[in-house]
This record gives structure tokens, sequence and C-alpha cells, in this order.
């Protein structure tokens, strides 16, 4: 259960997602990383980059200080990790059975509010886009990777996001541990 929680402290010291654009005109790609707390980019000005890029199709400017959840997530966080340093002190199985199942609704529920973050920016644009083509929208894939025009837009956890999914499987495992 320890692991856990340091599972998710990672998400205060590296990113949680990467979303990479590549086109020839990026052919390294031009990346911004998501943060429990903020966005950046691989470098200086890249979220400016990226707001240019989106301004042609008529996305939204992608402002991290007007987004809720880089506020309030990483008090969701902490609370889990105080919730599970009582589980640890508690030390029955059902306790950390609750943790788990709670981070997994949690986790489930960070995953659709993200999508739902994504088909906004993707889908409500501008009607005064420079670039506008009748039916396409920008929203770039929860998981994976998707063709935006001549982007190719990748989509995937980055080294905290990775880490605090390993928290599932360790506290399950704290959970059938101390069941014997």
């Amino acid at each position: 259960m320890g692991l856990s929680i340091l599972c998710l402290l990672t998400l205060f010291v590296f990113p949680m997602w990467k979303i990479t654009l590549v086109a020839p005109q990026y052919p390294e790609g031009i990346s911004m990383n998501i943060w429990i707390n903020k966005m950046t980019g691989e470098e200086l000005g890249t979220l400016q980059n990226i707001n240019i890029l989106n301004h042609y199709v008529g996305m939204k400017y992608i402002e991290p200080d007007a987004i809720p959840e880089l506020v309030y997530f990483p008090y969701v966080i902490m609370t889990m990790c105080f919730l599970g340093l009582g589980a640890i002190a508690w030390d029955k199985p059902e306790v950390y059975l609750i943790w788990t199942i709670l981070f997994v609704i949690l986790s489930c529920l960070g995953l659709y509010d993200f999508y739902l973050w994504e088909y906004d920016y993707g889908h409500n644009l501008s009607e005064t886009a420079p670039i506008k083509i009748d039916g396409q929208s920008y929203q770039p894939p929860l998981i994976g990777e998707k063709y935006l025009l001549n982007f190719l837009a990748k989509s995937y956890p980055d080294v905290s996001g990775i880490f605090a999914m390993m928290a599932i499987p360790l506290s399950f495992f704290a959970f059938k541990k101390a069941k014997k």
C-alpha cells in the first residue's frame, strides 16, 4: 500500500500525460505535457505554438489557469494519499479494497473528464477560423494516435500517469496480502 502512495506522489514530480503533434513542419513533434497542476511544453513557447496552430482551425486557446482540474486534482491525489496512510494504519483487507475501488472510480472519472476536455477543444470550433472543413473535428485521441489533417496526434500516459496506474494493482496486492 505504501508503494501505491509513492506511485501517486510521482504525479507531483513528473508529467502524467503527453500529447504530441507530428507534421512535416514539426518532424520531431511538438509536445504538450499535462501535469497534475499545470501544462507545459517540451520547450519554452511550445504551448504558445500549439495555441497558434489551434487558432487556424478554430480551437479555443489552451489557458492552463482557466482549467479548474489543475487546481483541484492535486487535492484529490493528496486526499487519496492520506486515505492510503489511514488504510496502512488500519491494516484491514477491506479497507485496502475500498481504497482500490475508490481510486479506480476516481481514475475513470479523471479519464472521462479528460475526454470531455479534449472533445470540447476539438469540436467547439470558432466560426471565424481561417481554416474550416465541413464535418472536421480536431479532437486528439484519448489514448493512441489519430491523424488530424496533416498532423499525427499522439496521446499517451507519461511517467507519473504510468506510475499512477501501477497504484491500482499494488493496492489490490495489499488487499490480497492482508487477507491471508
